[in-house]
């Protein structure tokens, strides 16, 4: 009898503790002061009472950014299996990453994470059988984690070496000068570098590009004018030649590098995100200047490589999928320009290795590569493991063979070792991560958005899963600016698909996926179709019964993020959750911070006519929230150093969604700390995945597996 009764009081306890949820209320948001700035556009006035939350360095807002996130983490304090959820993000996310070596010098270097580091360490060892010795561990650029390398850069022969270091996840960084020998110092740290690699030129100095520190906050102030420098090693920052920049006609972006027999200076310059002048400079010529090739801002143009004069460019002038061409230095005109590989109906990016060409191809979003001699004849299709995501087809003149990695939704990054001349392929490290890739499966499907366009999506889920409505799904895109999805693997979002979840990734216009004309068709006043893509996506998934709005959440980040704001505010009914994170949500001032004004190609700007202003303004998160409406369940993400997608933009649109929601759904924002556009480290990056599922399920009203395991 006392085995039953302890046999019933489990089962009640299990009962009990595996009920759903009910989500707390949140009965009072922290105040948020209004003011009276108006501004006028066209003859429109447009109020605009939390501008001084742009003002990122006052008391006022560090206070009102404390009280956000004490009732933020209070909520997620009650969920009962967040710290199951991060306990097991962070058993996924705790196996050895390797990246793919590379000689420099007489060193083999290469990157390693252990498995919770909050940063990859770079190592190294003298030939294939040398002692392996650690070269630099950001791990201790500072006590809490929160320093990042930016990047590493080494001079031809390997002896010296130049890495950047973001303090807190901003895109402001310093460059440290060593000697890749000895790891000694070689002058002092130059400081307030932004949007640049550094690229040598022999031993005594690099070329870099930045901006003059703006007045005012250097997280939030506008950067206009981008120029590129050369810097000679042990001379004063003062004395630094400038190479490439005009304060009468600024240019935004500004690269500056050289060919790999570093006889050729190659400088870009654009205005924009999309677009680029093209300038090249023969160092070997003492009177010799930089030579325009290309002056405008119309089409995409990239130096792959030189031999000699002759100069492989890819271009998607008069080719939107993108084409390589060939010109010579001394007749660089656009009519000499003759075609190596020509355009194709998928989307071409290329690179060179071993004397060789490789045509990256993106075949319905999926990787094909092939490989061409420097003439454009064809050797041979790299045969990949799988179908997924391929790249690193890269290589020196002189290399025989080159690494490349290959992933997909379940299939963990992995680096495969390619011979260059017989064109085989075998696997040089795969990593053991706690999951079975067997028990999931993935399909693309193409749906059809509103204008009646076919859009591809990847949906990845449990082989198995049970089409009735009731599967909570992640809806998780971008749409902008040229950028592709592809198919990744993320160990974070493995825990989401064990759990009985479902991941849906949709390939919406705005993106690189089908090439230039996808992009434009979902830029300025095409944003819309955006938009409808998403929405369709959303449709699709409850329509086939993947879901229902019940167990929707939609995520997106940056672009994304705009995304999420915008798609909640015209749909408010189609997700239950929505997490619109680091996003450009004042639609009509996004130009006026850091390099915003930028992103104007894939935008426009409320200064442009009365009716951009007019299409911007009617989609812009900010300003179409509506009063007594419900909202999904919202958690809004930033961070105190993104500076590249101000704070402003969040905590406008958190402080008008909580003044104007009208739900029992909570609306919330986390701020990050010690952060960026994009986590910090690690650590930070497992809270911040761990917060928004918990927030999911719990406010889907779903008890996770993992939690039941627990009881």
């Amino acid at each position: 009898m006392k085995n039953l009764y302890y046999l019933l009081f489990i089962l009640l306890m299990t009962v009990a503790c595996s009920k759903t949820p009910k989500p707390d209320t949140i009965s009072q948001y922290p105040a948020s002061a209004k003011v009276d700035t108006v501004d006028t556009y066209f003859g429109t006035e447009v109020p605009d009472p939390y501008r001084w939350m742009e003002n990122d360095t006052t008391k006022q807002v560090a206070d009102w950014v404390t009280a956000q996130n004490e009732v933020t983490f209070g909520f997620l304090d009650k969920i009962p299996y967040r710290a199951a959820i991060k306990a097991r993000l962070e058993a996924l996310n705790n196996y050895e990453k390797l990246g793919s070596p590379f000689k420099r010098g007489e060193y083999i270097y290469f990157y390693k994470n252990d498995g919770l580091q909050n940063h990859y360490v770079i190592y190294r060892k003298k030939g294939e059988q040398g002692e392996v010795e650690v070269f630099l561990d950001p791990n201790t650029f500072s006590a809490d984690g929160t320093t990042r390398l930016g990047g590493v850069s080494f001079s031809k022969d390997g002896s010296r070496v130049a890495y950047q270091l973001s303090v807190g996840g901003q895109d402001w960084t310093d460059a440290i000068i060593i000697d890749a020998v000895t790891k000694q110092p070689l002058e002092d740290t130059i400081r307030d570098i932004k949007f640049s690699g550094i690229s040598w030129r022999g031993n005594d100095g690099f070329y870099f590009s930045t901006y003059e520190k703006p007045k005012g906050s250097q997280l939030s102030a506008k950067t206009q004018n981008h120029k590129l420098y050369y810097h000679k090693v042990g001379t004063p920052r003062a004395q630094d030649q400038l190479v490439f920049g005009d304060d009468k006609n600024p240019r935004r972006y500004v690269g500056g590098g050289l060919t790999e027999d570093e006889r050729f200076l190659i400088v870009t310059a654009a205005t924009s995100t999309t677009g680029n002048e093209l300038y090249i400079q023969d160092l070997n010529d003492p009177k010799g200047k930089l030579k325009t090739i290309v002056n405008n801002f119309e089409n995409e143009h990239n130096v792959i490589d030189n031999e000699g004069t002759r100069f492989l460019v890819q271009t998607n002038l008069n080719a939107p999928n993108n084409r390589v061409v060939e010109f010579d230095f001394a007749n660089p005109a656009i009519e000499n320009w003759k075609d190596v590989i020509a355009e194709t109906e998928n989307v071409l990016s290329s690179s060179t290795g071993g004397g060789n060409l490789f045509a990256d191809y993106t075949v319905d979003v999926k990787t094909q590569v092939k490989q061409y001699d420097m003439k454009g004849k064809l050797i041979r299709e790299v045969e990949l493991p799988g179908i997924g995501s391929a790249g690193g087809f890269g290589a020196k003149l002189e290399d025989k063979e080159l690494y490349y990695s290959f992933t997909s939704f379940t299939y963990p990054s992995s680096i495969f070792k390619h011979d260059i001349a017989t064109g085989k392929s075998t696997l040089y490290n795969q990593p053991k991560v706690d999951f079975n890739p067997e028990d999931y499966e993935t399909k693309q499907v193409f749906y059809t958005s509103k204008d009646g366009t076919k859009v591809p999506m990847f949906i990845v889920h449990k082989k198995g899963i049970e089409l009735n409505g009731k599967n909570p799904t992640w809806l998780y895109a971008y749409g902008g600016f040229s950028i592709s999805l592809t198919p990744g693997f993320s160990p974070s979002r493995i825990m989401w698909l064990e759990n009985g979840g479902i991941y849906a990734q949709p390939n919406l216009r705005g993106g690189g996926e089908y090439g230039e004309k996808w992009h434009l068709a979902g830029t300025k006043m095409q944003k819309q179709n955006v938009f409808d893509d998403f929405i369709a996506a959303g449709e699709y998934l409850i329509k086939e019964k993947y879901t229902s709005s019940d167990y929707l959440a939609i995520h997106g980040g940056s672009n994304g993020g705009l995304l999420v704001g915008a798609t909640m505010t015209q749909r408010p009914d189609l997700a239950k959750v929505a997490f619109p994170a680091v996003g450009v949500m004042d639609m009509l001032r996004y130009h006026k911070f850091t390099a915003g004004a930028g992103w104007a190609y894939d935008y426009g700007t409320a200064d442009d006519s009365k009716e951009m202003f007019e299409y911007l303004r009617n989609y812009s998160p900010v300003h179409a929230i509506k009063p007594n409406t419900a909202y999904p369940a919202t958690m809004v993400t930033t961070a105190d150093h993104d500076d590249r997608v101000v704070p402003a933009h969040s905590f406008k649109f958190a402080a008008t969604l909580q003044q104007n929601h009208n739900g029992t759904n909570p609306v919330l924002i986390r701020i990050d700390v010690k952060s960026g556009h994009g986590s910090s480290n690690l650590s930070k990056a497992i809270e911040s995945s761990a917060d928004q599922y918990a927030f999911a399920w719990y406010n889907m009203g779903v008890v996770p597996p993992l939690a039941k395991k627990d009881l």
